[in-house]
């Protein structure tokens, strides 16, 4: 436990150095946390933090109760601090049975959260730290396939107390919230083309992942950060070094063209992210098939 230990505090500290190199020198500020930011700000001040917004695209007050023990840090230095607790605790739910799965912050999705200070590591955390599903509350659209893949009586429980609260600091935030919700560009992978090939997962609805792979497939993303929560899905080192790899087809992409829209983004989720995903869903069902095949042996003629 101890070496463990060890290992995700220094991936935290590595992972924290580089955000708060990369968002001081691109004067990013907390980045996209400086949302979450302002709002708690706004709060502890006893000011609406829906005002500031007027009907743009915000974060729900769940979101600000979480970046309250941040307020304290300038802009830069508490998104390097969220982001290094969020990949330090994301670390410490991957080893709990080893280390292979420690190659997931090799993937493109995580690189592109990092220099954006997302939430994206945080809410893949939850899906392995039960403890942590409130905090799929404060980015729904990336928290819903999670929680509802790993719903327990006290995952709800803990999540009603956590909305209740805000509720009664804030009575109307959802109406604010959901206010500036359709001025947020997005994509849906399932609807992005080839994206209706997803539904294939449903062969192996017998397998958890597949219905990660589904629900985050009609979840509204934004861009290649918020895919980071499927590499809950690759368990060993060939499905998460193959997934990985391909991630950054994306990321190549993205770094030498503009897309032109929201679907040409999702498109090339789907093609670099979703369906090695899926592919790695649908091998695996045929691995498992062969092996029961095997073990099961040649038939026995009748005597």
């Amino acid at each position: 436990m101890r070496r463990r230990i060890i290992v995700c505090l220094a991936i935290g500290l590595a992972s924290g150095t580089l955000c708060w190199i990369f968002t001081r020198h691109l004067q990013l500020g907390a980045a996209d946390f400086n949302y979450a930011l302002q709002e708690a700000k706004d709060l502890i001040a006893g000011r609406d933090p829906y005002i500031r917004f007027q009907g743009q695209p915000s974060y729900p007050l769940p979101a600000a109760i979480f970046a309250l023990p941040f307020i304290w840090a300038k802009p830069e230095f508490a998104g390097a601090l969220f982001f290094g607790a969020s990949s330090a605790l994301l670390a410490f739910g991957l080893t709990r049975q080893g280390y292979t799965r420690l190659l997931v912050f090799l993937a493109y999705p995580y690189w592109a959260a990092l220099i954006t200070v997302q939430w994206a590591p945080l809410i893949t955390a939850s899906g392995l730290l039960p403890w942590l599903l409130p905090v799929t509350t404060a980015k729904p659209q990336l928290g819903a396939p999670i929680l509802f893949t790993r719903i327990t009586a006290r995952a709800i429980i803990t999540c009603l107390i956590l909305i209740i609260a805000s509720l009664v600091l804030l009575p109307r935030w959802p109406l604010r919230w959901l206010s500036g919700v359709g001025y947020h560009p997005h994509y849906i992978p399932l609807l992005a083309l080839p994206g209706p090939a997803l539904l294939l997962a449903l062969w192996r609805r017998q397998d958890a992942d597949s219905h990660l792979l589904l629900l985050s497939a009609v979840a509204p993303q934004h861009w290649f950060y918020d895919t980071f929560i499927l590499w809950l899905i690759p368990k060993n080192r060939r499905e998460i070094l193959a997934t990985a790899s391909l991630s950054w087809g994306a990321g190549i992409w993205r770094w030498f063209h503009i897309p032109h829209s929201w679907a040409e983004v999702g498109m090339w989720a789907v093609l670099w992210i979703y369906l090695p995903m899926l592919t790695a869903v649908m091998l695996r069902g045929l691995h498992a098939t062969n092996g029961s095949h095997l073990e099961s042996g040649p038939a026995t003629p009748g005597c």
